[in-house]
C-alpha cells in the first residue's frame, strides 16, 4: 500500500530502437549544440563547458562526466544507466521524460531547474542540489539523499520511495501531500509551516516535534 501512495506514474523517455552507439565521445561541446538519437557508452565526457546544449533521444550507459559544466542542458528522451555526474554543474536545467538508474549524482547542481516525468532510481545523492527547482511528477526511489538540498523548491506529485533524506534541506518548500512514510527523514531541515499536509509515520511525528519545541517522553 506504502508503494502505492508514494509513486506517481512517470511518462517513459521516448527513445527509438536501434540507436547509434558511440563508445567514445571525444567532441568538444559548444553553446547551443543539438545531439541526438545516440547511445553513448563506456566513455569519460571530461572538461567541458557550454551552454543550452540539448540532448534528446539519448541513452547514457557507464559513462563518467568529469569537470562538466552544462548550464541550462535540455534533457528530453534521456536514459542514464550507470552514470556518473558527481559535481555536474546543470544549473537552470530543463529535464523532461528521463530516467537516471543507478547512478551517482553527489553534489551535481540542478538549481533553479525544472523536472517534470523524472526517475531517479537506486541513485546516490549525497549533497545534491535541487534549491529553487520546480518538480512535477518526480519519483525518488532507493534513493540516499544525505544532505540534499531543495530549498525553496516547487513540488507537485513528487514520490520519496524507500529513500535515506536524513538532514537533507527543505526549508521554503511546501510539503502537503508529500508521503515521507517509507523514507528516513531524521534531522530534515525545514520550516514548521512548509509541513502542513506532510505524510509522515507516528516516529516521523515524533522527530520532528522538536519543530514546535515538544519534549515527547
Amino acid at each position: 500500500m506504502a508503494d502505492k501512495k508514494t509513486k506517481y506514474k512517470i511518462a517513459q523517455p521516448r527513445i527509438p530502437n536501434n540507436l547509434d552507439e558511440l563508445q567514445s565521445f571525444n567532441n568538444l561541446i559548444r553553446d547551443d549544440d543539438f545531439i541526438c538519437e545516440k547511445v553513448i557508452c563506456d566513455c569519460s565526457i571530461e572538461n567541458q563547458t557550454a551552454e543550452h546544449v540539448n540532448f534528446e533521444q539519448m541513452i547514457f550507459r557507464n559513462v563518467t562526466f568529469k569537470d562538466v559544466s552544462f548550464k541550462y542542458i535540455d534533457l528530453t528522451d534521456v536514459k542514464f544507466e550507470n552514470c556518473d555526474l558527481s559535481n555536474a554543474d546543470f544549473y537552470g536545467a530543463i529535464i523532461h521524460r528521463v530516467e537516471m538508474l543507478n547512478c551517482k549524482i553527489l553534489g551535481t547542481n540542478l538549481g533553479e531547474a525544472t523536472l517534470q516525468n523524472v526517475l531517479f532510481e537506486n541513485c546516490n545523492g549525497r549533497y545534491a542540489s535541487f534549491p529553487f527547482s520546480r518538480c512535477k511528477q518526480v519519483n525518488f526511489k532507493d534513493c540516499l539523499l544525505l544532505n540534499a538540498n531543495f530549498t525553496e523548491s516547487d513540488f507537485n506529485k513528487i514520490g520519496f520511495l524507500h529513500s535515506n533524506l536524513n538532514q537533507a534541506e527543505m526549508s521554503g518548500t511546501k510539503l502537503k501531500g508529500i508521503d515521507f512514510t517509507t523514507s528516513q527523514i531524521e534531522g530534515l531541515a525545514v520550516k514548521l509551516e512548509d509541513l502542513y499536509g506532510a505524510i509522515v509515520s507516528p516516529m516521523q511525528a515524533v522527530s520532528l516535534s522538536k519543530l514546535i519545541g515538544l519534549i515527547v517522553k
